[in-house]
């Protein structure tokens, strides 16, 4: 699906979108922790790629985190301003991110890879890697399967992955994956998530 389509399917339903989802209380226990956990190892400061109506940024700002977020649907971005006043989220791309190489210390892409499939995929991690200083830690979540594979996701069309398929596009960017989390339960699809780190020069 094209990343236009993908933009407008959201813009259209962005205020649904964010009352099911943009809260903090509306996320699992276990991946706030996960979450603070890796903000609190990254060596710098942090960027929210995909942030949606910018509740996560608003979570690590709010625990003193350096961190903004970004996002291509501009009706997110009005929400996070409404719902989370003073913030810094602008409009931005993952496959082309406007920041010069080294600039953060940590890349969340909290499920904003998941309208990316396999032949596409490499495209924002490419962009994670260049903005990420050595050393930098990048958490990427996803839905999970035991096969990667397109999915009827609830906005439009979605891709879950396999974790090895996942592991070897996250390497070919160039990352070394550290961790990995997998969370299921009743009533959702299987979530997953890679702690990945871009080694730093020999």
């Amino acid at each position: 699906m094209a990343h236009a389509d993908v933009t407008l399917a959201y813009a259209r339903r962005a205020g649904e979108y964010a009352a099911a989802l943009g809260s903090i209380a509306a996320t699992h226990p276990s991946d706030r922790a996960l979450i603070e956990t890796w903000a609190s190892e990254a060596p710098g400061p942090l960027l929210d790629a995909g942030c949606g109506p910018g509740h996560w940024t608003a979570f690590l700002r709010a625990r003193g985190y350096d961190a903004r977020g970004i996002d291509a649907v501009p009706e997110f971005l009005e929400l996070a301003a409404e719902c989370f006043p003073g913030t810094p989220v602008a409009l931005g791309d993952l496959d082309r991110l406007d920041a010069p190489e080294d600039t953060f210390g940590g890349v969340l892409a909290w499920y904003s890879t998941i309208h990316h499939g396999p032949e596409r995929i490499g495209v924002p991690l490419a962009e994670f890697a260049r903005v990420l200083r050595p050393g930098g830690r990048l958490l990427l979540g996803y839905f999970e399967g035991p096969e990667t594979a397109p999915f009827a996701h609830a906005i439009t069309r979605a891709h879950r992955y396999a974790e090895a398929d996942l592991r070897r596009a996250v390497e070919r960017a160039g990352f070394e994956v550290f961790e990995a989390h997998r969370r299921s339960g009743r009533g959702h699809r299987p979530h997953g998530a890679l702690l990945c780190e871009l080694p730093a020069a020999a």
